[in-house]
């Protein structure tokens, strides 16, 4: 089969193209931004990408047209598309239908924790020697790609970062309904995407919906302290359920070790530090047991685990003073990673908190009441405003002299370099690109280095 992807060089849809060409079809694909670093991954699989969108892209005559959830109406392929009443399919469905089927899916859900719990999964079953297929929004150091298909048989097991957000201009239910899970993790629930759900009701609805598809001999694995994940789960729930967080279900003792219905299976150790990741290993240790996988075999693969890209990543140092990139955006998600640094560092060591409100949700302003007490445990927090319409200085103005917005990207970094001390974690936060603003600050540490020397 030809496959052509409209919207290829987003995460889900390069991974979709990447697990495509193993499996023997023919790609090709275009965006409106092809480039590094998933331009370079697809053209390393053989696979063709065009810049932009130009009707004459029908003269492919592939068998069928996948659409990203980026794509709209007015786009003038889709357009041509519907026109020439071609057949053209959601990427979700595409994958239901041609890697999905008969396979054992593992589906991790939630708001937060969704890449990190799913690369965790991966990396159990791959240590367990299973070869598990899996497809994660984010490249696992371990593995080093976001996609592989693993062994190709019935039941055998198919792990996915599963997606609240909608499907398609066509298809506006979550893309995790399309999954069908057999193992169904809900790390956690509350508001998001506020350009497509109005509240969090209508959010909780749709994780309903993907409860109510696993079957009576699957299992979901909850967040026991989750109160909107247990209000989906009293909507309806036909299956087993283990919940973690909890000393009803899994979790931690005082010493470490995990532990389930009172039998103990070790200490579990991680190189990322935090309690959302220790709930994201106990998640994915509960899971990897639905397929076989004992937590001891569990707990022993993540003492081995190396993280995520982009979570926490360590870019650079110089001068003592270190470099991290996050993909936080979410006001729960930046407290969470900026309190984990902050543990694991030293009681001399500040937080420099560099955020960038670049997400759907927060360039619509829903959480600016919510974003200054994200910062309590930043010693100073810098915010970079040039792709906002709404005054992020005002909301930032409760943190005093500890908080400065920028809106020029070069003045910020400027600011955040002349600050720095050694011993100094500068922890850059932004779900995108944020315009090489960690190689510009270890440039410009380097910079202000030798002026002092």
């Amino acid at each position: 089969m030809h496959i052509h992807i409209l919207g290829i060089c987003g995460t889900f849809m390069g991974g979709l193209a990447a697990l495509a060409r193993e499996a023997g079809h023919k790609v090709t694909g275009c965006d409106a931004n092809v480039y590094p670093p998933m331009s370079d991954q697809l053209k390393s699989l053989g696979i063709e990408l065009i810049e932009g969108y130009s009707p004459d892209q029908l003269k492919l005559q592939p068998d069928c047209f996948v659409i990203g959830n980026v794509i709209t109406r007015g786009n003038p392929l889709i357009e041509a598309i519907l026109d020439a009443n071609l057949d053209y399919v959601s990427g979700p469905q595409w994958l239901a239908d041609h890697v999905l089927r008969h396979r054992h899916v593992l589906a991790v859900a939630g708001t937060h924790g969704k890449t990190t719990t799913t690369s965790m999964l991966a990396w159990i079953l791959t240590h367990a020697g299973r070869d598990p297929g899996f497809l994660i929004g984010g490249v696992a150091q371990d593995f080093g790609v976001s996609a592989r298909l693993g062994k190709v048989a019935d039941d055998h097991p198919f792990v996915i970062e599963a997606d609240e957000y909608d499907t398609a201009f066509f298809d506006k239910r979550s893309k995790f309904v399309h999954y069908k899970p057999r193992t169904l993790v809900l790390n956690n629930l509350e508001y998001d995407h506020a350009d497509i759900f109005p509240d969090v009701a209508a959010i909780r609805r749709q994780f309903h919906h993907v409860v109510r598809i696993v079957p009576a001999i699957g299992r979901v694995i909850f967040n026991g302290t989750d109160p909107e994940i247990a209000e989906a789960l009293a909507m309806g729930c036909w299956s087993g359920r283990e919940a973690f967080g909890v000393e009803q279900g899994w979790h931690l003792t005082t010493d470490g070790r995990v532990d389930f219905g009172g039998e103990r299976f070790g200490v579990l150790e991680l190189a990322m530090p935090g309690q959302h990741n220790r709930l994201n290993a106990l998640a994915a240790i509960a899971a990897a047991r639905h397929v076989g996988i004992s937590p001891a075999q569990s707990v022993a693969a993540l003492t081995s685990f190396k993280g995520v890209k982009r979570r926490m990543e360590l870019r650079g140092e110089v001068g003592g003073v270190k470099v991290y990139d996050d993909f936080a955006h979410h006001p729960t998600a930046i407290a969470a990673t900026i309190t984990a640094l902050k543990r694991a560092a030293r009681p001399d060591e500040r937080i420099l908190a560099v955020f960038e409100p670049r997400s759907n949700t927060m360039k619509l302003g829903a959480m600016r009441a919510r974003l200054s007490s994200c910062f309590d445990d930043a010693a100073r927090a810098y915010s970079f405003s040039g792709g906002v319409n709404w005054d992020v200085a005002e909301a930032m103005r409760p943190l005093g002299a500890r908080a400065a917005d920028y809106r020029n990207l070069d003045e910020l970094v400027r600011a955040v370099a002349c600050d720095a001390r050694p011993g100094d974690h500068i922890l850059v936060m932004s779900n995108g690109g944020f315009g090489g603003i960690h190689d510009k600050l270890l440039k410009q540490l380097q910079l202000s280095l030798h002026a002092l020397a």
